[in-house]
């Protein structure tokens, strides 16, 4: 196993690592370059948008919408459901597994982290970091502007309300706003 592919192991799995490793800036480059070419790409070009972000994602359903611009870090650790929409200014830094379930709506400037840094500033001088998964389930709404933190796990059917900030995970069927985010109301599923 190279050095990198342990680095890369450590990340995914949650460990302390080191972000300045050289083979994971070169991949954050290479994902830059492909996130450059989509970004660059006229509206109507949307075949070609969608194969860089095949090429990009660890996995992505057969039809989603996904607005430009968009940014990542790595995008094969985004899993993305299908008959997704994600519109303007979204920002994944996947960093650790992002997915992401059927039928999502994300507004505009909808963030979702997955990078932790120590409080100790020394230790994060260095560049030491590690990362926690989202998960966000099926139907769900997310409002502009909303951050998503990491370690979240969203349940389905949950609506997002806009600006909110969400530090902490919620179960399906609600409706949840605020900073840091709270359930404001359930949903009653019918049938």
């Amino acid at each position: 196993m190279t050095e990198l592919n342990k680095i890369w192991n450590k990340m995914i799995d949650g460990e302390e690592y080191d972000a300045t490793h050289p083979g994971l800036r070169n991949l954050l480059q290479q994902t830059r370059m492909k996130l450059w070419q989509f970004n660059s790409l006229r509206p109507d070009q949307t075949y070609e948008m969608n194969e860089i972000l095949r090429s990009l994602f660890g996995s992505i359903g057969e039809r989603f919408i996904i607005n430009q611009p968009f940014r990542c870090d790595y995008g094969c650790n985004i899993f993305l459901g299908e008959d997704c929409f994600i519109n303007f200014n979204c920002t994944i830094l996947d960093e650790a597994k992002v997915t992401i379930g059927n039928n999502a709506f994300l507004g505009p400037n909808v963030s979702i982290y997955t990078a932790c840094h120590p409080l100790e500033p020394k230790k994060r001088n260095r560049f030491i970091e590690w990362a926690e998964g989202v998960t966000i389930g099926n139907n769900v709404w997310i409002g502009g502007d909303v951050t998503i933190l990491p370690g979240v796990s969203i349940g389905d059917n949950v609506v997002i309300g806009a600006g909110a900030v969400v530090t902490k995970s919620f179960p399906s069927n609600v409706v949840i706003g605020g900073n840091p985010a709270r359930i404001i109301k359930h949903i009653h599923i019918q049938g």
